[in-house]
């Protein structure tokens, strides 16, 4: 069975850039790069005729910035996945992309296996974190439990434990630094993974930022 290929548009100010990132799409048969613009007004006005499933948008561009070109291109198209690059320090705009609809969290040199990885996490419909940005954002930590009735609430235990995971913290660094086992961590890993519905550690950031956990 032939394997579907998977279209995709950049969307960047930097020609050098873009250039660079479709040289290395390229090297994967089952990538293809599409098209590619300058800016998010360029996508827009060309995104009613465009076949494309996945976007690697730019966060910060001149006019219509990344989170605002993400609103408005999935309004259109909302099966659109659109993967976000980022600078070291573009931090204050991730939580805005989150809200705006973007599933994948990229910086911008990132090695190419990643750029991949990402790639195939958000066309199976999972979010996807860069390794390296989730282990250095730095984050302010809301305690925030829900309501005590609601079985689905995460506990202050399990919401303590979120806390970390969006550190980049493994099971092991989580139960050393709060002083429990690492199996005591692996249960209440799997409980917050129920209770949220989600299915890996980006996902848990990307539920933790759109319900105001965390602060980025």
């Amino acid at each position: 069975m032939e394997k579907r290929v998977i279209n995709i548009a950049l969307v960047d100010d930097h020609t050098l850039f873009r250039t660079g990132l479709r040289g290395l799409l390229a090297e994967r048969d089952d990538v293809c790069v599409v098209a590619d613009y300058g800016s998010g007004e360029e996508f827009l006005e060309a995104l009613p005729k465009l076949d494309v499933d996945v976007v690697f948008m730019d966060i910060a561009m001149p006019g219509i910035d990344g989170a605002e070109t993400t609103r408005r291109a999935l309004q259109q198209r909302p099966a659109l996945k659109v993967i976000t690059l980022s600078m070291f320090g573009d931090d204050h705009y991730y939580s805005l992309m989150v809200e705006c609809g973007a599933s994948g969290f990229l910086l911008k040199d990132s090695d190419i296996a990643e750029v991949y990885a990402a790639v195939d996490a958000v066309v199976a419909g999972d979010s996807y974190f860069s390794a390296a940005l989730l282990g250095s954002m730095t984050r302010s930590m809301i305690r925030h439990t829900g309501d005590a009735e609601d079985e689905d609430a995460l506990s202050e235990r399990e919401v303590e434990i979120l806390m970390e995971v969006c550190r980049g913290l493994s099971n092991q660094e989580i139960a050393d630094k709060l002083f429990i086992s690492k199996r005591t961590v692996d249960k209440h890993r799997a409980n917050i993974l129920e209770k949220t519905g989600c299915k890996n550690t980006a996902n848990l950031v990307v539920y933790a930022i759109k319900n105001h956990l965390v602060e980025i």
